[in-house]
């Protein structure tokens, strides 16, 4: 036998030996790997009839404590109502699902997120959200190449990233839709009263509109918005809150924009008022006459606010209705 050889085998009997001492299951090595703590982009491509559907999240947007957004709900019922679905009574949580369409034609991207337009202002709810251009150029879009941003509303968490912290187009070579009523009602500084949010609400508004004031497009109800895209007229939320039916191939989907926040609270109780709204009670009413025909219709819907990706379809349940997430189709 060689020195060689004869080392070698020395060696593997060492090992041999030294790995029977080891406990079973136990390894000697233990190299510690840090937490990354970020997050992925987030973004969900899928085919709509002929067109291409890509949902983009700008992050989620934590409100805290629930029973504030909701002030004339009875605080134990929401809990109850929380806690049977499984979800922390203490800290409601909505989700922020943009959509891109690509029709072949043009690229239409629906609400825009926080962005960083309003400073500190844009992390109102905290530093999850505002991601929603760093997604869709993870996506593969850059934001150059959107031809028509469509509004629900001109809400901080729908419009704020149609400029940059500089006053900046983020999307250079697009038009702007948006119902004439949320126009006039975002951008008149005579509506600064009321809930504190509202001045920074309009000051946001007004930047981000304004940049885009030679190139708007006034949505109207029943009106076609692009081939194949009509305005669903639902106020409340908003005064001129819109949502919107998109037709392909004999396939609908209505992307509900603010028409309700949460998948839970306000399917199973959608006539409750939410804080947010510019009138509760119209918002209310809108909501239950939408919800109900969502469920007769049967169509597809894209909520922004429902949990990732915001798919699925309005199920009547009793009185109510209930949240059908649809299935995510990850096989390309």
């Amino acid at each position: 036998m060689t020195i060689q050889r004869r080392v070698l085998l020395q060696a593997g009997a060492g090992l041999l030996t030294g790995a029977a001492l080891l406990p079973y299951g136990l390894h000697q090595a233990r190299a510690a790997a840090p937490f990354r703590n970020d997050v992925p982009p987030a973004w969900y491509r899928f085919r709509f009839g002929e067109y291409e559907a890509t949902i983009i999240s700008d992050g989620r947007l934590p409100l805290g404590k629930p029973e504030p957004a909701f002030p004339a709900s009875p605080p134990i019922e929401i809990v109850s109502l929380l806690r049977d679905n499984f979800l922390p009574p203490d800290a409601a949580t909505l989700e922020q699902n943009a959509l891109v369409l690509n029709t072949g034609r043009q690229l239409i991207l629906f609400d825009t997120g926080m962005g960083e337009s309003m400073g500190a202002d844009s992390r109102m709810f905290g530093p999850t959200t505002g991601r929603l251009l760093a997604n869709m150029r993870a996506s593969g879009i850059q934001p150059e190449q959107i031809d028509l941003v469509v509004l629900s509303h001109a809400h901080s968490d729908h419009c704020w990233a149609l400029v940059d912290a500089n006053g900046k187009k983020n999307f250079p070579n697009a038009q702007v839709a948006v119902s004439e009523a949320d126009l006039r009602y975002w951008t008149d500084d005579g509506n600064k009263r009321g809930p504190a949010f509202m001045t920074t609400f309009i000051d946001g508004a007004k930047k981000n509109l304004s940049a885009y004031r030679d190139r708007m497009v006034m949505v109207r109800d029943g009106g076609e918005v692009a081939p194949g895209i009509t305005a669903i007229s639902a106020p409340g939320h908003t005064v001129g809150h819109t949502c919107y039916s998109i037709t392909s191939a004999g396939q609908t989907m209505v992307y509900t924009g603010d028409l309700a926040h949460h998948h839970v609270l306000l399917l199973q109780r959608p006539l409750w008022e939410f804080s947010f709204d510019t009138d509760p009670k119209q918002s209310a009413q809108t909501r239950s006459r939408m919800l109900d025909r969502l469920a007769n219709d049967k169509h597809l819907v894209l909520s922004y606010h429902f949990p990732w990706p915001g798919l699925g379809h309005v199920v009547r349940s009793g009185s109510a209705y209930e949240w059908a997430a649809e299935p995510m189709d990850l096989t390309g």
